[in-house]
């Protein structure tokens, strides 16, 4: 009987994981191990993008590059992990139970959007953080087209001020534009606890966000968080109400809940602490990769973030070092010392920078050109070709 790595998630952190243990277990001409993905899809879905229009073409599927490498693939939801029998629960589309066993586990089941305990938030607020939400965002704005024209139709407002927070404002005035016409008196605004413009992102940043702002029209609302929610607006902590069809949450995140299925330390996003070898602690048989995973990059004190930046990283080493472990030759120890920014910052450009103190790089249509590069190429899954696609999972290529 085969032995079997299972790995939860077809995000960044799933695919490249099941790549790079079909990698390893090719170099050691090992047919006797069978590696597993279960996902709700066999398809990549590009989430770094689903901000932007058309967020139904964001995704790549999987079928032909699973079937090249030879991984398995089980179509289906996990809902529990018994790290003591080593079988992970699960349902498919119709509903129906089943179990999958695994010698070795690597669980990439990413994160989610949470939203705040708030009147009228899950009612009528929308978000861009799963494709079936993002979609659900794109037909309501298609449908303002037809409402009277008022300012609640035409005002759109963006709960956070962080990364997803400003990319997604910033590429609203063109969505907006595009539905309602180039003449149309739209506004943005966003809404963000910060003391100022972006403080999250730090001083080198901070201009270009302010600059972009100002081009685009975009009003920052700072010191201030949303209240409630309706169908006609949104009400502030500080008791402002604005009138609005659109308000976007882009705040929240937490590691998949299947982590508490797992005894093990986390940090305040619900990861799991990890050593270097990307297993998790106090578990020998399971290895974390992506959004549930807390690993350090490097000797210095970082640790990865929830980015497609690091899950691809994160997914190369533990697949490599599943498969390791499992035939009993030597791990990897991640490492990722290389950190990048890259924000878009919609039609007035964008801004990149390098390093954890964000040092200014590129700014502008060079960064944006930058960005779409990366958006449209650099995080794609490789051609569904044997040899391509196994070469491209070594981990010691660097993903920034």
């Amino acid at each position: 009987m085969k032995q079997h790595i299972l790995i939860v998630g077809a995000g960044f952190g799933g695919v490249w994981s099941a790549l790079s243990a079909a990698r390893l277990l090719d170099q050691h001409d090992r047919h006797d191990v069978q590696v597993t993905v279960l996902a709700p899809q066999a398809q990549l879905r590009i989430r770094p993008r689903f901000y932007e229009p058309d967020v139904h073409t964001m995704l790549a599927p999987l079928d032909s590059l699973f079937d090249a490498v030879g991984v398995n693939f089980v179509q289906g939801t996990a809902d529990s992990v018994d790290a003591t029998l080593k079988q992970v629960g699960y349902h498919d589309a119709a509903g129906a139970k089943g179990t999958l066993n695994y010698d070795r586990l690597v669980l990439a089941a990413g994160s989610q959007l949470i939203r705040p305990d708030l009147a009228g938030m899950i009612e009528h607020a929308f978000d861009v953080d799963q494709i079936e939400q993002a979609t659900r965002l794109e037909s309501h704005l298609k449908t303002l087209a037809s409402l009277p024209d008022s300012p609640a139709r035409n005002t759109v407002v963006v709960a956070g001020g962080g990364f997803t927070g400003i990319e997604t404002a910033t590429e609203m005035p063109a969505r907006l534009r595009a539905v309602l016409g180039q003449d149309a008196d739209i506004r943005v605004i966003v809404v963000d606890r910060g003391p100022q413009i972006g403080a999250s992102m730090g001083d080198g940043i901070r201009p270009s966000i302010i600059e972009a702002s100002a081009h685009l029209g975009i009003e920052w609302i700072l010191n201030a968080s949303v209240e409630s929610v309706d169908a006609g607006g949104v009400t502030l902590s500080s008791g402002q109400r604005i009138e609005s069809r659109t308000v976007i949450w882009t705040v929240g995140f937490r590691a998949s809940p299947l982590t508490q299925h797992v005894a093990g330390t986390r940090d305040a996003q619900g990861r799991l602490h990890v050593d270097s070898h990307l297993k998790v602690l106090g578990q020998p048989h399971i290895f974390a990769a992506g959004d549930v995973a807390y690993a350090a990059t490097d000797t210095l004190g970082n640790h990865a973030v929830m980015s497609c930046q690091h899950a691809i990283a994160l997914g190369r080493y533990a697949g490599n070092n599943v498969a390791a472990d499992l035939l009993g030759v030597a791990p990897m120890p991640y490492s990722q010392p290389k950190y990048v920014t890259c924000l878009d910052l919609g039609a007035w450009g964008a801004v990149y920078t390098e390093g954890w103190d964000r040092q200014l790089k590129l700014v502008g249509q060079e960064a944006k050109d930058l960005k779409t590069q990366i958006n449209s190429v650099w995080i794609y899954p490789p051609a569904a070709d044997r040899a391509t696609a196994l070469a491209a999972a070594d981990p010691l290529i660097p993903v920034a």
